[in-house]
């Protein structure tokens, strides 16, 4: 590969940027012809298409999304040297991780753990539904998506699915609620349930329990989100059915305990990536450790 263009990649930057050729090629004060022959040359040079049309939007392929990463780097460290000769900008590398909004936040440090902390590493995490971030992964907008929910698979699906944590689901309360020696079956029956949403396999597996043992539970609540889950719980609002890394914090200091039961359920998480030919190299120590 011969001598990157800088020029031409800064054109290439701002029109990534901008997701617009026609508007670029306006503030830039340059004709869109001009913009997009800059462009070609930059793709020419590289060896890949950077950009892929979609009607009338433009798109990043993969190989664009790396570009731009890289872009954003150069042109960042490029800032700060013309702003101070004394802080040198350091090439930072990037990994875009989504997560399921409902799915504890213990457990997403402790997956990205071996990346804390380390200065050339920027972590950016959002958030939100399973639609929406499986769209992420398919945009290249996120290299990883972390859910306690399969998604659905298909002919046509190109997201691969790996298993990485398999933890035990526990009755977790205040000890005052668990500090006697009640049965199983006394304690589901006693106590209001701080439940997950009905849509959680969690939730299905507790329904089937209660049936199994011929109890209707008191719901004092149903929460999509573990955080809530853990406040209800520290609260003494009831018994949450949730899993201890959740609250391990409370636990570790006994503001809340685990009842002595199994109740025999579990929560499968799942990290969720798309095949690509340049897969972010940050990505496969992660996934690695859990195989």
């Amino acid at each position: 590969m011969s001598d990157l263009n800088y020029n031409h990649l800064r054109y290439f930057w701002a029109v990534a940027h901008d997701g617009n050729l026609t508007r670029t090629a306006a503030r830039l004060n340059l004709s869109q012809s001009a913009l997009s022959v800059q462009i070609r040359k930059l793709e020419d040079r590289m060896g890949h298409a950077l950009f892929e049309r979609r009607g009338r939007q433009l798109h990043l392929t993969e190989a664009g999304r790396i570009a731009l990463d890289y872009a954003d780097t150069i042109f960042a460290a490029g800032k700060d040297l013309m702003g101070t000769l004394s802080q040198q900008g350091r090439p930072r590398k990037v990994l875009r991780v989504g997560a399921l909004a409902t799915l504890s936040r213990n457990f997403q440090v402790e997956f990205l753990r071996p990346l804390l902390r380390q200065p050339d590493v920027e972590l950016v995490l959002r958030s939100g539904t399973l639609v929406e971030l499986l769209q992420g992964l398919e945009t290249l907008g996120l290299d990883v998506v972390l859910t306690n929910l399969v998604p659905p698979h298909d002919a046509m699906s190109t997201f691969l699915t790996q298993p990485i944590s398999d933890q035990p689901v526990s009755l977790v309360g205040t000890p005052e609620r668990l500090g006697g020696q009640a049965s199983l079956r006394q304690l589901l029956q006693d106590n209001p349930m701080i439940l997950p949403t009905e849509d959680s396999p969690v939730r299905a597996g507790f329904d089937r329990l209660c049936t199994r043992l011929d109890i209707t539970p008191t719901i004092a609540a149903e929460v999509d989100d573990m955080a809530l889950m853990r406040l209800l719980a520290r609260e003494n609002v009831g018994l949450a059915v949730l899993t201890p890394i959740v609250v391990k914090n409370e636990l570790a200091s006994g503001l809340l305990v685990e009842a002595r039961h199994d109740m025999g359920l579990h929560e499968s998480f799942h990290a969720v990536t798309i095949g690509r030919k340049f897969p972010n190299p940050l990505l496969a120590p992660l996934l690695a450790a859990h195989y």
